[in-house]
Formats: structure tokens, C-alpha cells, sequence
């Protein structure tokens, strides 16, 4: 800060740099990974190459960060102005995907429905079940992968069989002093020691856990219930939009969806709130927030996928919506479907044939067909994506890819579906979460083993501000009798 002539106190470029800094996806500056976003997409980046060389040419902070430096207030103008442009290039010749963000083109491009998915029928108290299933579900697999979320494969491997929880077959737990010993021994890049002292991450090891505590991946789910409650089934992005507002603190969103935040805040609505200066727009984000949707319509999963594009377009773009639809029509197939292949393509089937998500789980299906094992498909994923890159690591298709994966290999083994799921690296409480949802709405609560359930003692806390802690088994049973219509 810096006084001017009449005392005042004003904002100086350096501390606009370090207020950007320390809250990097807040500004959505990432040169690197705009451009990689941007041709995996398929743009066209010929005319626009010699703008980025010359962004690129100022060099970027030797501590790591975006700005500073030569990287002041006109470069991040400049940087501004190319991201938008970047969004209105057309796509280059050959580019062999068809990826629409409009839902008539989407619907377009599905193809020819691969399964048949019958109407839900069944009683109040089946319908509460399975939703009480999958929200559980949800939460006990989330709380299976946050100890070790950002963590690589390695790691993770290495402190679970150092706690002799390999395969995963309970919670992660505090280690004992010789057990930490003999993990620090292997020198695995993240670790947690036999003193914890973060309130939330020693919640969330045994045998400390006592209920679910607040993650952004169980804080959609709740929203996207509660707003369906409140606008019902006409609900819009906007509406959406402005509970996020109402409901989320800032800081408790990330990557896509704080950029959508930042720019709903600044008036910019959606669709348009997704592409302004977010390189984040085809990550996992809105994949997480589907959930809510597809326990809303069970048996329909064409309109459970059209319900989560509408959330989607806040934030996200091409893949980044298609598996926020994917998923949610998953779980509207999954209520009516016992065959997790089938449940897989009921999903694929509402988003287009020739994306890139499409493709990429439908290889994940092969090596299932294939007879392959569970280790084959994670090495497959693996070779794929750079889990310490972070668009590798946060993308909705690599994750996507591992959910299908710990579904077809997990089975009717709830344990070692979200076990896998974890396991697997990548963004662990997201794909566990995912996972445990689809198995607890395909199965219900009562399935889910007191293993995985007693430790939440049904207890779900959130960022909400309305839903600081909310009983699972009770918000289940009233979302449930809203979704069948007994308002």
C-alpha cells in the first residue's frame, strides 16, 4: 500500500499481484494451461501463436507464482484479452471430435441409444432407500479419499499398506508412531504422521471420525437438493447461480467454479460465466455437482442429463458438462438397472457420440470386456495422464475414467468399489464420492456395510449456510418424497 498527497491509502500493483497470487484460481491466469486447454479442445491457435510467444517471453516469478515481475498490470491485460479471443477461435481442420456446448446440438450428437432403460416404479420406501443409499454412499466414499486427496498413487499405496489397509478396506487411520516410521522410511512424496493436528483432516482418520465433515464434493449434492425442493423441476442456471451466491462462501469453491463465481459476481451470467478467463472449464467440477439431479429422476436419465447441463453452463464447457450429464444419468439409471456396463452406456447415451469423454470411458469398458484386471486399467489411465500435472489430475476425463473402472471391477462389493476409486489416485474423495453414490442408489443404505456407514453416525456437516449439519437419513427421506411428489 502506498499513501497519496491527501494521506489516503491506495492499492499498489504489487498488491494486487499478491492478493491474485495467493488465490490463483480466483484470477484464472494459467498462460500454459489456457493454450492446453485450447488445443485439446481444438482451436485453431495459428492466429494467436506469435501473441502467446510474446506472454511468454516476459517470464513468470522464480517462486512460482503467475504475476510479478515483468508480469504486471498490462501483461495481465493483454492475457485477458487473448483468453477471450482464444474462446472465439474456430476449430482447426481435422479435428476429429464433435463437441457442442447448446443442449439441442448435444442431443443431436447423442446417436442411437445403446440400452434400454425401464421406468422407475416402486414404493415411498424404496425410493427413500435408494436415495438414502446413494447420498451415503456418497459421503462414505468421499470420506474414504479426502485424507489423501492431491496425493500420489505411490503415496497412497504406501501409507495404506504401512497401516495394513491395502487394498483399501476401511478408512485411512491415524498411523502409530512405528507405522509412521516405516512410511517415512519409503520416502513417499505425501504422508501423514502419527500426530495430526488439522481438526478436519484428523476427522477424517480413524479412529477419530465422527460424521461427514464440510467438502465442496458434498455441498453441491445438498445444494443441488435443496434448490430442487425450493424451484422444483423448471429450475434455471440462474437460479442455480444465485443460491451459490446465497449458500457458498467464496473460499469454499475452487478452480472452475470460484472462476464462475468471480464472474457472477462481476455480472456476467451464464453461460458466459463459464468461458471469461477460465483455463478450468473442462475439470471435474460440475461432474461433481450432478448428483442431486439423477437422484431426483429415477429411471429418466435423459431429463436427470438435461437437469445437470443446466448447473453445468455456470461453469464449464464441452466435457466439462458432458460429465456432469454422464453422471447424472447414471444415477437415474442405476435406480432401475443391476448391471454396471449398462448403467455406464445409460450415461454415455445422453452425451455425444463423438466426444472425447464418449470415447475415453468407452476404453475403459473394452479392457473390462477384454477380461483385463483392475491394475491393467489403472496403469492404462495412468500412461494416459499425469497425475503431477494438475489439469491431468482435476480433469473430468481421467477421473471418469477411473470411476467406470471401480464400478465394472468393483462389482456389488461397495468396499471395494470406493476402495478402488481411491486407490487409483487422481482426485480421490471426487471419484470416491461418485462412485459410492452410484453403488448406494443402485443397492440402498441397508447394503452399504456398517464398516463404512457407523463411523458417519449419520451425520453430514456442510459450508451451506443454511446446512451447517443436516441428518442424512431424514434429508434423504424428504428429498425422496418430494422427487415422487408427495410435496
Amino acid at each position: 500500500m502506498k499513501k497519496t498527497k491527501s494521506g489516503c491509502e491506495t492499492c499498489t500493483w504489487d498488491d494486487t499481484a499478491a492478493w491474485l497470487n495467493r488465490h490463483t484460481y480466483l484470477s484464472g491466469v494459467d498462460l500454459e494451461l489456457e493454450v492446453l486447454q485450447a488445443e485439446q479442445e481444438g482451436r485453431d491457435l495459428a492466429s494467436v501463436r506469435a501473441q502467446i510467444r510474446a506472454l511468454n517471453r516476459v517470464a513468470a516469478p522464480d517462486n512460482g507464482n503467475p504475476l510479478g515481475g515483468g508480469r504486471n498490470g498490462q501483461w495481465l491485460e493483454r492475457y485477458k484479452k487473448l483468453s477471450t479471443s482464444i474462446q472465439e477461435l474456430p476449430l482447426r481442420s481435422g479435428y476429429p471430435y464433435n463437441e457442442p456446448n447448446d443442449l439441442a446440438e448435444i442431443v443431436a450428437a447423442r446417436g442411437e441409444p445403446e440400452v434400454e432403460v425401464p421406468q422407475w416404479s416402486g414404493t415411498k420406501a424404496k425410493l427413500r432407500r435408494q436415495i438414502h443409499g446413494a447420498l451415503l454412499g456418497r459421503v462414505c466414499g468421499c470420506l474414504l479419499g479426502k485424507p489423501v486427496e492431491g496425493w500420489h498413487r505411490t503415496s497412497i499405496e504406501i501409507t495404506a499398506k504401512a497401516t495394513g489397509n491395502w487394498p483399501l478396506e476401511r478408512y485411512f487411520r491415524v498411523p502409530t508412531k512405528k507405522m509412521a516410521e516405516r512410511i517415512a522410511a519409503l520416502r513417499p512424496v505425501h504422508k501423514f504422521g502419527a500426530t495430526v493436528k488439522e481438526r478436519w483432516y484428523n476427522s477424517c482418520l480413524m479412529p477419530h471420525i465422527n460424521g461427514m465433515v464440510p467438502d465442496d464434493d458434498t455441498n453441491y449434492t445438498v445444494l443441488g437438493m435443496d434448490l430442487l425442493m425450493r424451484c422444483g423441476g423448471e429450475f434455471t442456471a440462474q437460479d442455480m447461480a444465485s443460491a451459490w451466491l446465497q449458500e457458498l462462501p467464496l473460499f469454499t469453491t475452487f478452480t472452475a467454479e470460484r472462476v464462475a463465481y468471480r464472474n457472477l459476481v462481476a455480472g456476467v451470467v451464464p453461460p458466459y460465466s463459464a468461458t471469461l478467463i477460465n483455463p478450468y472449464r473442462e475439470w471435474i467440477g460440475a461432474q461433481i455437482r450432478a448428483d442431486a439431479y439423477g437422484y431426483a429422476n429415477p429411471g429418466n436419465p435423459q431429463r436427470a442429463a438435461e437437469w445437470a447441463w443446466r448447473d453445468a453452463t455456470i461453469s464449464h464447457v464441452k466435457n466439462g458438462i458432458y460429465g456432469a450429464m454422464w453422471v447424472a444419468a447414471m444415477l437415474a439409471a442405476a435406480a432401475v438397472l443391476r448391471d454396471w456396463e449398462e448403467v455406464i452406456y445409460a450415461g454415455l447415451g445422453e452425451i455425444p457420440a463423438g466426444s472425447r469423454l464418449r470415447e475415453d470411458v468407452e476404453t475403459i469398458v473394452a479392457l473390462w470386456d477384454d477380461g483385463a484386471d483392475f491394475d491393467l486399467a489403472c496403469e492404462y489411465i495412468h500412461a494416459l495422464w499425469n497425475e503431477r500435472r494438475m489439469h491431468d489430475w482435476c480433469h473430468t476425463n481421467s477421473n471418469a475414467q477411473i470411476v467406470a473402472a471401480s464400478l465394472l471391477w468393483g462389482g456389488r462389493d461397495f468396499g471395494k468399489c470406493i476402495g478402488q476409486a481411491v486407490m487409483a489416485g487422481f482426485d480421490t474423495d471426487c471419484n470416491g464420492a461418485t462412485v459410492g453414490s452410484l453403488w448406494g442408489m443402485m443397492y440402498g443404505a441397508g447394503r452399504i456395510p456398517k464398516e463404512w456407514s457407523e463411523p458417519v453416525n449419520n451425520i453430514l456437516r456442510t459450508s451451506l449456510v443454511n446446512y451447517p449439519e443436516i441428518a442424512i437419513d431424514k434429508f434423504a427421506a424428504r428429498f425422496a418424497d418430494w422427487a415422487r411428489g408427495d410435496k
